[in-house]
């Protein structure tokens, strides 16, 4: 029963779709063959335009008339018409008398030449006789060869007579064939006289009557062919000018000159086929989208029976959520122990790698770097004034000396594991204090950082020293990285939001190696080629951040700049009441 009811909907839709689909194509299809009809009529139409006056001209000519009055020669007719057939590429010219006897004829000198037959029973004769033109379609009963006969009434010195011309429009039929063009041609009566298929030709469109066949058999229309015995094309009698017939549709228009009839055809079997894979797909369609509704009814109870399982799940979770709030509580003091084990940990690790060199280092060369600066010092005083060259000697021995100095510093400051001692502070000090400390090297290398301070307090619980350490930190590894540059510039900015300060130091600079990054807070990494850098200074930042519960996040842009950003969190309410 489910399967059967998505089977009944998507052949309805097939069905709806079908129909519809047919029509439209019968539509197009019919527009198609109106085009058709009209294209061929304009062809037919000017075919026939084209011989319809000559038997009106030739008759004019005084050896035609002549020839019919017996007052002249019938030969010099006979080659007079030969010519006029010949420039107007008719199929026949032929002068007829009183009696319907071929007198003269364009065809004499040929074997089946009409001179001496008698067509008086031709309606072109007749009517031509009694109502000065005639026209009449039909098999040729001399040469058996179809053809469209025009005539016109000839009255010259009391004698009376017709002249008529014969048009073979099989040229048509012709390119209706090599063009593939599915049209026909049908008389006044409804037989088919040409057409593209071959076995329409001699065909009637509907059962013709009695009195029509009589006629024509009187007339000899069609003699020699199966008219009276072969079955109508059409299935049904035109609808307004659309014909049926078997395994095609048809547009159906008469010629008004002629009164013969142009039918336009087309095989269904191309139209059925566009029906039927439109059908096909909307019924595919149709169970996809079905199936598509039944996944997701099928989802949503899923989901419906998943929900109600956590119902169930959560009753007992709120029983267990006592104990394991005291577990987490207790997971949490373990944690709190864990890091800070971690941390003397990782300061033991660094200090074990540091600690023989570094106390060594501090130890042995702080006393005898400071008395070679007061003996450097003391000679500098006693050197002659004039002697210039010994006194800048002297000058960059200290400057090497005090280099070294600092060198011991910095490795005593890293060695050493102070405690972390927080209060109040507002960043806009420190800020201002380390601009100031650099403002010398900054004026040396041309370069004016530039920083706009916030108007409102920027409060965090932090060291105001240490904090002044990292921003000069910061500032100063910044103008060495655009001591160089012809565009050097700095930019400190101091900002707020999320409960985070965050501040920023960017430089134009060289910039960082995408491969260096993850190494240039390390201890002792160094991407300066000078060597006057331990690649302490970027590792102490981290660490003394790291006591503020603070990071520190660089980016840079190798030959466009670096951007480091200190993030402190912001003093809470009750902590800035509490200080």
């Amino acid at each position: 029963m489910m399967l059967v009811r998505p089977l009944l909907l998507a052949g309805l839709v097939g069905a709806l779709v079908w129909a519809v689909a047919q029509n439209l194509a019968l539509g197009t299809a019919r527009k198609q063959l109106d085009q058709t009809l009209l294209l061929t009529e304009r062809a037919v139409e000017a075919e026939v335009e084209r011989l319809r006056s000559l038997p009106a001209v030739a008759a004019e000519d005084v050896r035609v008339r002549n020839a019919l009055s017996g007052s002249g020669p019938l030969q010099e007719a006979n080659r007079y018409l030969e010519r006029i057939a010949v420039h107007a590429q008719a199929e026949q010219l032929y002068l007829l008398d009183a009696r319907g006897e071929t007198i003269a004829a364009s065809n004499w000198n040929q074997p089946s030449g009409f001179i001496g037959e008698n067509y008086a029973f031709r309606p072109y004769f007749k009517d031509a006789m009694a109502q000065g033109q005639g026209r009449f379609y039909g098999i040729g009963v001399t040469t058996g060869q179809p053809g469209y006969f025009l005539a016109t009434r000839v009255d010259a010195a009391g004698a009376r007579g017709v002249l008529a011309v014969k048009m073979n429009l099989g040229a048509l039929q012709a390119i209706w064939r090599t063009a593939d063009a599915d049209v026909a041609l049908a008389d006044e009566n409804g037989v088919v006289i040409l057409s593209a298929r071959p076995d329409w030709e001699y065909r009637a469109l509907t059962p013709l009557s009695p009195d029509v066949l009589a006629e024509l058999e009187v007339t000899r229309a069609y003699e020699g062919t199966e008219l009276a015995t072969a079955p109508p094309l059409l299935a049904a009698a035109p609808d307004e000018r659309n014909v049926t017939g078997e395994g095609w549709i048809g547009r159906i228009s008469t010629m008004p000159s002629t009164g013969w009839q142009v039918i336009a055809a087309r095989s269904t079997a191309g139209l059925r086929m566009v029906a039927l894979g439109a059908a096909a797909l909307a019924a595919l369609a149709t169970l996809a989208m079905v199936a598509m509704v039944k996944a997701w009814d099928q989802r949503r109870q899923i989901i419906a029976l998943r929900l109600s399982q956590s119902e169930k799940l959560e009753t007992m979770v709120r029983a267990r959520t006592a104990d394991l709030a005291r577990e987490v509580e207790a997971r949490t003091q373990v944690e709190i122990d864990l890091r800070a084990t971690q941390e003397a940990l990782v300061h033991t690790e660094k200090m074990a790698a540091l600690g023989r060199m570094s106390a060594a280092i501090v130890h042995e060369i702080s006393q005898p770097l400071a008395a070679m600066e007061a003996t450097l010092s003391a000679a500098e005083l006693g050197v002659d004034k004039t002697d210039a060259a010994t006194t800048r000697r002297l000058g960059k021995a200290r400057g090497l000396i005090r280099r070294m100095q600092r060198t011991t510093k910095h490795l005593r400051s890293f060695a050493r594991k102070d405690v972390a001692e927080r209060s109040l502070i507002d960043l806009r000090g420190p800020v201002a204090s380390a601009l100031e400390l650099v403002s010398p090297r900054a004026r040396d290398i041309g370069v004016t950082p530039l920083f706009q301070p916030p108007e409102e307090k920027v409060e965090v619980m932090a060291g105001a020293v240490r904090m002044e350490q990292v921003v000069a930190n910061l500032l100063l590894n910044a103008l060495d990285a655009v001591a160089e540059r012809p565009d050097a510039q700095i930019t400190v900015t101091l900002t707020t939001g999320n409960g985070q300060a965050r501040l920023c130091v960017a430089d134009t600079g060289n910039g960082i190696a995408e491969t260096d990054l993850p190494d240039v807070t390390e201890p002792f990494f160094s991407t300066k080629m000078t060597g006057e850098s331990l690649g302490l200074g970027l590792a102490i930042c981290k660490a003394i951040l790291s006591d503020f519960d603070g990071t520190l996040d660089i980016t840079s842009d190798l030959g466009q700049g670096t951007r480091v950003t200190v993030t402190v969190p912001l003093a809470l309410a009750k902590e800035a009441q509490a200080a």
